[in-house]
């Protein structure tokens, strides 16, 4: 019998990764996830941003850094401003930072949705490159009977069905929180 157990593991890790994606992709409503791919220089490294400063919503359309340390203040200002792909226009007055989350437009919207699509792709392509790896490992058991190589490859044909499926419907769902209004 063959054990798909690490198969599935690792497929699972490939979703939770896209699922941890997803929850950075801007919706239109504050939410702290949003600054997590933010570096900050701090003390002559750079830094994620969560290790230099806490990050809390204020209301539904402003984000509050408060940094641990206040020196750093200037340096998570201008690391907010310089992420592109965010768009958001941070101020401090001293001792926080204040990220006010613009409304989106209808064509911001329909890019972010272009943007987190290639994440699914990517979700995908590493969903597949685990069933070519369960695959080839399937082919590479030489004590496995004919019948027991079958099932094998069935089994991981239904999990990558099952995993992508998953990823398709987690997009639908976030593709729908972006587009509302």
């Amino acid at each position: 019998m063959f054990d798909t157990n690490d198969d599935r593991k690792k497929m699972n890790a490939v979703v939770e990764r896209f699922k941890d994606e997803m929850k950075k992709v801007r919706t239109g409503r504050a939410h702290p996830d949003m600054l997590s791919g933010v570096k900050v220089e701090a003390y002559g490294q750079w830094m994620p941003l969560n290790q230099v400063a806490n990050v809390t919503i204020s209301d539904a359309t402003m984000l509050l850094v408060t940094p641990f340390d206040p020196t750093t203040i200037a340096n998570i200002e201008s690391a907010i401003r310089a992420d592109n792909t965010l768009g958001l226009n941070p101020s401090d007055d001293g001792r926080v930072v204040r990220v006010p989350i613009p409304p989106l437009t209808e064509e911001r919207r329909r890019e972010i949705v272009k943007t987190a699509s290639t994440k699914v792709e990517e979700a995908k392509v590493g969903i597949r490159n685990v069933r070519e790896d369960a695959r080839k490992d399937i082919k590479e058991a030489k004590d496995l009977p004919e019948d027991a190589r079958k099932r094998a490859e069935k089994e991981i044909d239904d999990m990558t069905k099952e995993f992508t499926d998953i990823i398709d419907s987690e997009f639908k769902a976030k593709e729908a929180e972006i587009m509302k209004i």
